[in-house]
């Protein structure tokens, strides 16, 4: 076994590789836009079939969703094209792809958890493009599994965490939105997506992960300043019309979970235990600087 993990410097990247250390040591190669261009479809094959991979895990992909609105064509190379790269990659030498999206396929209008099945309705370029990379994955790879994921964030580059932290300690007062409902995730427990490829049966197809449980911007940031000991900002609930931004985003994206609990036996513990354990890091972190 050889499993590639691409975007090895994001969020899911980072946290796959201190997973992986310790679950298959020496059966990985970590990559990123300087090790590997994604975009450039005869270098993925070439390197795929150099280095004998035999599990591929798409950690990389073009996150700044309001930027995506004018910077379309990276979005796109990036999302759509780098998947189709990796998905022909894959199809010519037989290795498994296991690829990570968004809850942002979704229109976010439904009144419960989205299911596996449910009718996707992109609202933004970002969700646009994520959408389009799993139907190419699925047409060249049609062997590949893909984890859809919400509310990402880790004690790694930027996110709505560190950056209520900073703001809750800078400012005196944030508004933040109180009418968009999802779960927040921990990327450390996204992670847990190894077990896909550690596991004995194969089941391919489209998957939902997310931290158990739900809350709104203005529950997660609240949370996050109760933990991160943030006492002197006052968080003032506002709707989205009051916050405009250049992408549209889903009003409830709640993931139906019960697919991939039950398929490959993950435990996924509820988001603010997570959100507790990511921030004891962010301290010390800071202590050890």
């Amino acid at each position: 076994m050889k499993v590639l993990v691409t975007g090895c410097n994001g969020q899911l990247g980072h946290e796959m590789r201190n997973i992986l250390e310790k679950e298959m040591p020496g059966k990985t190669i970590y990559t990123d836009i300087k090790e590997l261009d994604l975009t450039d479809g005869d270098a993925v094959k070439s390197f795929v079939e150099k280095n004998e991979i035999t599990h591929i895990v798409n950690c990389a992909a073009y996150t700044a969703v309001d930027r995506a609105e004018e910077d379309k064509a990276l979005c796109h190379q990036i999302n759509v094209d780098a998947v189709r790269n990796l998905a022909n990659a894959a199809s010519a030498t037989g290795a498994k792809v296991v690829h990570i999206s968004t809850d942002y396929v979704f229109d976010g209008k439904a009144y419960r958890p989205y299911s596996e099945s449910d009718k996707v309705n992109p609202m933004s370029h970002y969700g646009t493009t994520k959408r389009q990379g799993e139907t190419a994955l699925i047409a060249l790879a049609p062997d590949s599994v893909i984890v859809r994921t919400a509310w990402l964030y880790s004690p790694y580059g930027n996110n709505f965490v560190k950056t209520m932290i900073r703001l809750g300690r800078e400012r005196k007062e944030l508004r933040v939105v109180v009418d968009q409902i999802g779960s927040p995730t921990y990327a450390a427990d996204l992670a847990a997506v190894y077990k896909i490829i550690e596991s004995h049966q194969w089941v391919p197809g489209i998957y939902h992960f997310t931290n158990s449980g739900v809350a709104s911007w203005y529950d997660f940031t609240k949370a996050i300043h109760r933990i991160a000991g943030v006492t002197d900002c006052k968080v003032i609930p506002i709707p989205t019309e009051d916050y405009p931004t250049a992408a549209s985003r889903p009003f409830y994206s709640v993931l139906n979970t019960h697919r991939l609990r039950t398929t490959y036996n993950v435990e996924i513990p509820y988001w603010v235990d997570s959100l507790e354990k990511c921030i004891a890091r962010l301290k010390e972190e800071e202590s050890n600087n």
